[in-house]
């Protein structure tokens, strides 16, 4: 056998029908599409439309809730901490996101990391996070660490002060 010899099996492989090509093709003149109407036009997008009937989209019932202001946190594990600084892949006393993200611990979390008590934790570190679970701090304690969680200012309330200190400013002047 030789390489120009090489060929696929018979009717593996199927020629592209050339559509509006001449009435010998078979599919000449309308297409295939039919004659005449919204569908036979090019760059018709009626999926979900049936008819002027109530789409079936729009006849199920609406369930649950999307809470816009919810937050994202990345779930870290204490059990899993341990094992990273077991393999070598965390070597670092005062842990943050960004050390976590680093060693492919806290995936996604664009509000910071909460940290979790599941698994055993034996390591001496300090922690600085957006979140933590009331047994995770105590273990993390137990083992001879600390857990600082930076307390968050809503906008409205630095608005308030900004404001405060402008009118205490005209006041003075």
């Amino acid at each position: 056998m030789k390489l120009n010899e090489l060929s696929d099996n018979q009717g593996a492989r199927h020629r592209k029908i050339r559509v509006g090509r001449g009435i010998g093709s078979g599919k000449g003149k309308t297409g295939g599409r039919g004659q005449k109407g919204q569908k036979s036009r090019e760059g018709v997008s009626i999926a979900g439309f049936e008819g002027g009937q109530m789409p079936l989209h729009m006849r199920l019932p609406k369930r649950g809730f999307n809470n816009i202001f919810a937050k994202d946190y990345a779930e870290v594990n204490l059990g899993a901490i341990q094992k990273a600084i077991d393999s070598g892949k965390l070597t670092a006393t005062d842990i943050d996101h960004g050390a976590l993200k680093a060693a492919g611990l806290a995936r996604g979390g664009k509000d910071g990391v909460r940290l979790l008590a599941k698994g055993e934790y034996s390591a001496k570190l300090n922690f600085t996070v957006a979140g933590v679970s009331a047994s995770a701090r105590e273990a993390v304690e137990k083992a001879g660490g600390s857990v600082t969680v930076p307390e968050i200012v809503p906008a409205a309330e630095k608005a308030k002060a900004k404001h405060r200190t402008a009118q205490n400013a005209r006041t003075q002047a």
